[in-house]
Order: C-alpha cells, then structure tokens, then sequence
C-alpha cells in the first residue's frame, strides 16, 4: 500500500498512467503486426462556463514526454490564447508508439489550461492590482508546482509556495497566518515580530482580522508600525463578511481620515473573479485561492484524423491535419487543412498569421519550450486585446 497516492515520473514516462483500453489496443495492434502512421490531435470542442477563450498550457510537460519517442510533433506556442476547435497539438507517428500517452498528455494539457485560463480571467479583472495565487493548499501537494505555474504563466504576479516560486526563479509572495497572532496573543505584537524576524527588505503586511473589527485593528496597528506598515490583509470569513465590500469601506475611510493613505490593503479568502471586479477600486492587491487552484478543466480530446495518409476521422471529427492561423489584431483564429493558407482576411480586416509550430520532428526535439516568464508576457500582451470588444463573427472554419 503507498504512502503517497501520487505517480512517479518514472511511472508516467512508462506508460503506466493510461487507461487500461489503451494498453489492451497496444497489445491487439501487436499481436496483428498492425504498424501504421497515424496523425492525431488535441482539440477542445467547447470551454467551461461559456469562456469565449482559453490559455493553453501544460505544453512543455507533454513535450517533456514526446520527445523520447520517435514521432513528429506540432502545436501551438504555451500561453496562446485559443478557441474551441482549434488544434493545439497533433502528434504523427506509429500508434503503438505513443497511443498509451494519451491519457498523460491529457492531464497536463486540460488541468494546466484551466488553471491557466482562470488566472488569465483573474488578472483581467484586477487590472493593474498585485495577483498572488494563494490556492496550492486546496489541490494536492504533488501538483503544487503545476498549479502555481500555471497561475503564474496565466497572469498572476507570484505565487505562495517555495517550492514553486523555486523552480519559476521567483521570490514567494506571502504575509504572516492567523497562527501566528493566536499562538502571540495579539495582532500588533504578532505585527512587530513578524517585522523584527523579517527584517525590512521584506514588505510588511499585517493580517488584522484574526481577533477585532477589521477597522480598529487597521487603525492599532498603523499607529503602532508608522512607516514600516506597508499594508494590512483581510481576510475575513464569509460568516463573518456581511457585505465584504462595505467592510473594506470603512477600512479605508479609518486609515484615510487619520493619515494613512500611503497603507495599502489586500484582500484574500474565497475571492472570485467578480469580487475582483467589485473590489479592485478600494485596495492594492488580492491573494486568490480556491477559484484558480481548483479551476475548471479545459475538456481536450485526442483523436485520429490521419491513417497512412489518408484523412480519416471518427463522426463529429473533422478528418485530415490542420493548421491554426490567427490575427495578430484580435486574436481570432482559423483552422485550415495543411498546406493550405485561409482564403481571405480576419473579419477585423487584418492578415491571417500561422500559429502552428513544429516541436519535435522524428523523435528529435527542434524547438525548445520557452522559459515561463516568456511565456507568461505573451499572455498579458494577449490580455491587453481581449479588453476590447469580442471579434466580429467570420465565416466557419475552412
């Protein structure tokens, strides 16, 4: 019995993370001598909650895998802003050599997108305030990484965990737990401490709704930090809120009237996008857990659309392989056979470009993944399109 109900990486790269009818057709198409070239790619028809977009990712895990294996692959860019239909990856190569991936190269591809379109969803909705993804500690500590690098590709500005903010090359973002103020006693006291152990290159930010009204205790702790007061964190249980709004309300208004405009506050604790929107006029910054962490999945499926050259596609499935195009001005996209280019312009008016890239040709990877900050700037310069109305509706897909 394992301690720890998490796959190996060992264990992935075997082939073991599958679902059974994927090893039972590996073992039919050996026992036939069956060997054919297929093409097969990864699709969303259709995003949660009525998402006009989403941003890819979990590309460079998926890659990670397929570049051990003699196939050709191609795909869009990690952080590309997508649409339903369009093909984000294709994989060409003999089915028994990498049909038992499937399922893998699934679970990267449709967590990480989610996470990652939420992030992005998120980051719209705050504007120009600070975004930490605080929501590791609701998904398990296996995938920690994962979700903090999607959040952070997706538009977040850090991300909690150490081990996370270790492998993205960043400093983790974080203030102080209630823990700390109830094993104290007291907020101001806990507040100091925290500053004494710190020291001042680190931000200090007092979390002051632990034991008193958020308001008097924003007022006794400004007093007693001056100047090494950076902000203070609410965050107040939902049973405890009434209208969380009006809360931060008073907050500000009791800091404002006594001099302590320049004390910023930040808000955390069940927070969704639309409390973003509301919110973001009256505070810095906001820590968001549970709504990214435990975001919806982008449904992606893989299928065969190629057999030995021959288009060839299950009912519902568009045969034959395909490349992306998309407007450099509005970021819609077109789906086109290979080798083919759309027949006219993006009905903003703008130029189709190609977005399909080659990745790893003949188990030979040529194109390296981009570093996630990289990547994570090709979002936001997406986001700043996505402001502006959605694109006028074009023709079907060629």
């Amino acid at each position: 019995m394992p301690k720890l109900w998490t796959a190996s990486n060992q264990e992935i790269l075997s082939g073991k993370v599958t679902d059974v009818y994927f090893t039972r057709t590996l073992r039919v198409l050996e026992n036939e001598g069956v060997r054919k070239r297929v093409v097969a790619e990864f699709v969303a028809k259709g995003f949660p909650d009525g998402w006009p977009w989403a941003v890819l990712a979990g590309v460079d895990e998926a890659l990670e895998l397929l570049k051990r294996l003699p196939v050709t692959v191609r795909g869009l860019p990690e952080g590309t802003i997508f649409r339903p239909w369009d093909v984000v990856l294709e994989i060409e190569g003999d089915y028994r050599e990498f049909g038992v991936y499937e399922t893998a190269i699934l679970g990267f591809l449709c967590q990480a997108s989610g996470i990652a379109t939420q992030a992005a969803r998120c980051r719209l909705a705050a504007g120009d305030r600070l975004l930490v993804s605080f929501g590791a500690r609701r998904m398990h500590p296996a995938v920690a990484p994962m979700i903090e690098r999607s959040a952070y590709l997706g538009g977040c500005d850090g991300v909690a965990t150490v081990t996370a903010a270790e492998k993205l090359g960043i400093e983790p973002t974080g203030t102080m737990p209630h823990a700390l103020i109830l094993i104290l006693g007291d907020c101001v006291d806990a507040t100091q401490a925290y500053g004494r152990a710190m020291g001042p290159e680190v931000r200090l930010v007092s979390l002051i709704d632990t034991f008193n009204d958020e308001k008097f205790e924003a007022v006794r702790v400004a007093e007693a930090l001056g100047d090494r007061l950076f902000a203070v964190r609410l965050d107040t249980p939902s049973s405890r809120r009434g209208s969380f709004k009006r809360i931060v309300e008073e907050v500000r208004w009791e800091l404002d009237i006594r001099g302590f405009e320049r004390v910023g506050i930040f808000l955390s604790g069940g927070l969704t996008e639309d409390d973003l929107r509301e919110l973001r006029p009256l505070v810095q910054g906001f820590g968001v857990g549970t709504s990214i962490s435990a975001a919806r999945t982008v449904d992606f499926s893989m299928d065969i659309v190629e057999v030995e050259g021959e288009p060839r596609a299950k009912r519902g499935k568009r045969s034959g392989a395909k490349e992306v195009y998309g407007c450099p001005v509005c970021l819609a996209t077109r789906v086109v056979p290979r080798g083919r280019r759309p027949a006219d312009a993006c009905p903003c008016g703008a130029a189709w470009e190609p977005r399909t890239m080659e990745w790893i040709r003949d188990g030979r990877l040529v194109r390296e993944p981009e570093p996630t900050a990289q990547v994570r700037e090709r979002v936001l310069a997406q986001l700043r399109f996505l402001d502006a109305p959605e694109p006028p509706a074009g023709p079907s897909r060629d």
